[in-house]
């Protein structure tokens, strides 16, 4: 019963955001329990915080460092739902940073943050300086758990080649960071 619920949640998803959830599917087929806990994952990578631009750079960061196919494109719809300007997207996916505005801050603070950067500390104090501590808060978690869901994709045989990022009528080109 659990196993046939999850997989009609997990399908109406797919329908409503025109995403491949067939892996977590598969996965809910072989252990119902790794369904359910599957939704617990959102509680840690939506908390969106005060400013939903801080966190919208942040988790784009995030999932961009485990992958930067289907998981981003649904990561930028998010946060167009959310309000966040599509050109700041758009800037961070060509890492112009400067013309992302708070969404770049964000960015640059969990890319930081993941590397284990110095200057991470200095973005975090910015963005408590700029946006309070709540927004700070959201991106570190945003940081820490928008790159589960790339990974965890992969890791179940189902990973996704890049490709451009769609925002609104425009693909833009994502430009990865050099190693």
């Amino acid at each position: 019963m659990m196993r046939w619920l999850l997989n009609i949640g997990f399908r109406r998803f797919a329908r409503l955001h025109e995403y491949d959830t067939t892996y977590l599917q598969g996965m809910t087929d072989a252990w119902p329990g790794a369904g359910l806990r599957y939704l617990f994952l959102p509680a840690l990578s939506r908390l969106t915080g005060p400013d939903p631009d801080i966190w919208a750079g942040a988790i784009l960061a995030s999932v961009l460092d485990g992958d930067c196919g289907p998981c981003a494109q649904l990561v930028c719809n998010d946060a167009l739902a959310k309000g966040v300007d599509s050109a700041c997207l758009a800037a961070c996916l060509r890492r112009d940073f400067a013309a992302a505005g708070a969404v770049g801050l964000g960015f640059c603070f969990a890319e930081a943050a993941i590397e284990g950067a110095e200057d991470a500390e200095t973005l975090r104090a910015e963005i408590v300086r700029r946006h309070g501590a709540r927004a700070a808060i959201a991106a570190a978690f945003a940081a820490a758990s928008g790159r589960v869901y790339p990974v965890l994709k992969r890791g179940l045989g189902h990973g996704a080649a890049c490709h451009a990022i769609r925002l609104g009528e425009k693909d833009i080109a994502v430009v990865k960071a050099d190693p």
